[in-house]
């Protein structure tokens, strides 16, 4: 561990000192002067680091050993289903297919399928199967198909297809006029079952319209509701209901009807998909086992992330990318395509790490790039034939991939699912209610599942919240203090300074309150002080004092620090204007545009709490001292947050809820939206996460909330617990 240095040594911050500090203990007439950003200082005051959006530079970072990335690769893809809602998984209900209207077609049979992916909610699609191969099992196919205007139904006309002809990249005319139709069916041909289905709102998927799915732009005041929400609301964010998501588990339960096919071999299927459809690809085959080869067309790249609403989910990039993300497949057969767009630098950026990866994996041959710059964002009859000699390589070893040859073309009307024996099912803003319901009480249910056993309920809610805050204690970083100035008053040392937290490069301004090191050489322990007023919250309302409860706690022993948590006190000099979150410039009201790549406002003050709780334990470490967080006058739901993730590592907390709830949020821009903070229990839940041996609770009324009670009574050993209607303050036998 970093050995910290004692903060009355000098720093090479010691250029901070400014002038004089005029302190009073109790009761002076002069103002307390906090800053550290005074008019002499030679720095700037902190800044709100630059929003990163899809269009970044996203490296992959491979790391050292096989045994640190199978560690990654566990903790990213439990935070991809997470985020995308499907932690912990939704249950897998009746799918009731249903196949009809088999259409001979010579070498190859098309029908037609819908299935409920959850109850009400259908997926659609065709189904191509060989013929004149035996009865299989055959290897299969799945098939979603991108951002093709159209999807699966697809045509890009006459002129367009004999364009791609001319420039080489297509030699059939039915091929150019639909190169989704075409992919299925020359797999068909080579002997396995296709199943090409829709992503939501394209095509037959009606339920939810491509507006809102992959165009939403503006909030919808009448879908805020905390009772009745749709997506892109507060509230689906709260409870990480996203598009991605659910589009996510309609290739899951994809995967699950095309499996249980009895002509399938469910140990050979291949993904494959180019676009959005290699988006889709791609995390399929990072959260689900089953595929056995996977090949993203155009879309693995450390560029561009996704531009559509149903690539990006809050709380997905945060620190890593669709490189890393396509990686989690490894060491399994990873084939991808690179062209004339995005994906253009992954010859030298992206790809060599990925071989990397591999290699140390013992798996070398196992992925591969084929790179097609003479062409733009394409699925066309050159990338699609990198892609029948990779799969045909995995799963029919030994056979010969035959060119493809003309096919006689369906249209819209031939490959619709819906007719009148079949008719279409409803849709509007009540279906997207319903699913949204859906997902919350099914979510609701399989985490109350866990309130009868202690391991599950705390290991459940803990990773849960882990997750929502992107850090927890064991990753809060090394922390260390840089003095500014000092001065001894009375029985009080105060001592303005910032801290500064590696490898996040955070800074934050801060104070230390301690005993006269005369009187009190060796401090009873440390409060982590956490109000809405930043550092200024150890004072007096008008800034001539210690606020009573800090001077109690001095007195008695104990450190009291305390800081301008993430827009508090001298951020504002920035002139940034906090009470707003910022939004990265995307012109899509849709949170995931900029949660998906910068941790929230309230995460990052709950980032400070962090870095103060792990300040304050390093200067425990010597004297055994306890460490209590504090959080009061406001600052009660980031200190219930920051105890979520320091769970077993806090001696006690003191929490002032005021009653807030996330689930109150109606705007996407307040700074107190904490993306998937509903899902996991809303406040309460992070109290109980984060239980204590000793804790106080003010704010809740006489009532305890029922997860809090569970955590209290699953909690070994017994915790001490003390309720106050409103903050009263430190009992005075916490500070003995």
């Amino acid at each position: 561990m970093r050995q910290v240095r004692p903060s009355w040594q000098k720093s090479n911050w010691s250029k901070l000192a400014v002038g004089g500090l005029f302190v009073a203990f109790v009761g002076s007439l002069h103002a307390v002067n906090l800053e550290v950003f005074g008019p002499s200082c030679s720095i700037p005051p902190p800044q709100p680091p630059p929003l990163r959006d899809l269009n970044g530079y996203f490296p992959f970072q491979v790391p050292d050993t096989p045994d640190d990335w199978y560690t990654r690769a566990a903790a990213l893809r439990h935070r991809l289903l997470t985020v995308l809602g499907l932690w912990p998984m939704p249950p897998r209900t009746p799918l009731y297919p249903v196949v009809y209207g088999r259409r001979d077609m010579g070498d190859y049979t098309v029908e037609k399928v819908y299935f409920e992916s959850l109850p009400g909610f259908y997926v659609t699609g065709n189904l191509y199967r060989p013929k004149g191969k035996g009865k299989g099992p055959f290897p299969a196919v799945l098939c979603p198909h991108g951002h093709w205007s159209n999807g699966r139904f697809h045509d890009a006309g006459i002129e367009g297809a004999r364009r791609a002809i001319a420039q080489g990249a297509e030699k059939f005319l039915a091929a150019a006029r639909n190169p989704i139709q075409a992919r299925c069916v020359h797999l068909a041909r080579m002997g396995y079952v296709v199943f090409n289905y829709d992503m939501i709102g394209y095509a037959d998927s009606i339920q939810i319209p491509a507006s809102i799915a992959h165009g939403f732009r503006k909030q919808r005041p009448e879908m805020n509701d905390p009772e009745r929400w749709g997506f892109f609301s507060p509230q689906a964010e709260l409870w990480f209901q996203n598009i991605m998501g659910l589009q996510t588990w309609d290739s899951i339960r994809a995967l699950d009807f095309l499996s249980n096919l009895p002509d399938v071999d469910p140990t050979r299927i291949a993904v494959t998909g180019a676009s959005g459809g290699g988006t889709q690809t791609f995390i399929l085959c990072a959260v689900d086992p089953r595929p056995a080869v996977a090949f993203p067309g155009v879309m693995v790249s450390t560029a561009m992330q996704g531009g559509c609403t149903c690539e990006n989910a809050c709380g997905l990039r945060l620190d890593t990318s669709n490189v890393e993300i396509a990686a989690l497949f490894a060491p399994k057969p990873l084939g991808m395509t690179a062209a004339n767009d995005w994906t253009v630098q992954m010859p030298i950026r992206g790809f060599p790490e990925l071989q990397r990866l591999y290699g140390m994996l013992g798996a070398p041959d196992h992925v591969a790039l084929f790179y097609y710059p003479q062409f733009g964002h394409n699925y066309n009859a050159v990338s699609r034939t990198a892609m029948y000699r990779w799969v045909q390589r995995w799963l029919q070893p030994g056979k010969a991939v035959p060119p493809e040859r003309p096919f006689s073309l369906l249209t819209a009307k031939d490959l619709t699912v819906w007719d009148k024996d079949h008719p279409k099912p409803p849709t509007g803003p009540d279906v997207e209610r319903a699913v949204c319901r859906w997902l919350r009480l099914t979510a609701e249910e399989a985490l109350e599942k866990t309130w009868q056993d202690p391991e599950a309920f705390f290991e459940t809610y803990r990773r849960g919240w882990e997750v929502v805050v992107g850090r927890n204690g064991r990753t809060a970083g090394q922390v260390e203090w840089l003095p500014a100035r000092r001065e001894s008053v009375g029985k009080a040392e105060i001592e303005v300074g910032l801290l500064r937290t590696d490898p996040y490069a955070e800074i934050l301004p801060a104070v230390a309150v301690r005993p006269n090191p005369r009187q009190t050489p060796i401090p009873k322990g440390v409060l982590v002080w956490v109000t809405e007023r930043g550092k200024e919250g150890i004072l007096n309302r008008d800034g001539t004092a210690l606020d009573p409860q800090v001077a109690r706690a001095v007195e008695a022993g104990w450190v009291v620090i305390a800081a301008d948590l993430y827009g508090q006190g001298e951020w504002k000099r920035s002139g940034y204007d906090f009470r707003q979150a910022r939004l990265v410039p995307n012109g899509r009201e849709a949170l995931a545009y900029t949660y998906g790549y910068n941790p929230s406002p309230f995460a990052r003050r709950v980032y400070g709490v962090l870095s103060l709780w792990r300040w304050a334990k390093d200067q425990t470490l010597l004297t055994g001292g306890r460490v209590y967080l504090v959080g009061c006058h406001g600052g009660g739901k980031w200190v219930a947050v920051a105890a979520a993730v320091t769970a077993g590592m806090v001696d006690g907390w003191i929490v002032d809820t005021d009653g807030f709830r996330f689930m109150q949020i109606r705007d996407i821009r307040d700074p107190d939206l904490l993306p998937g903070a509903a899902k996991f229990g809303d406040l309460p839940g992070a109290l109980a996460a984060g239980i204590a041996p000793r804790i106080i609770l003010a704010g809740e009324g006489a009532k305890l909330p029922a997860i809090l009670q569970t955590a209290i009574r699953l909690h070994q050993p017994k915790v001490r617990l003390e309720q106050q209607p409103d903050f009263e303050g430190i009992p005075e036998n916490w500070l003995q």
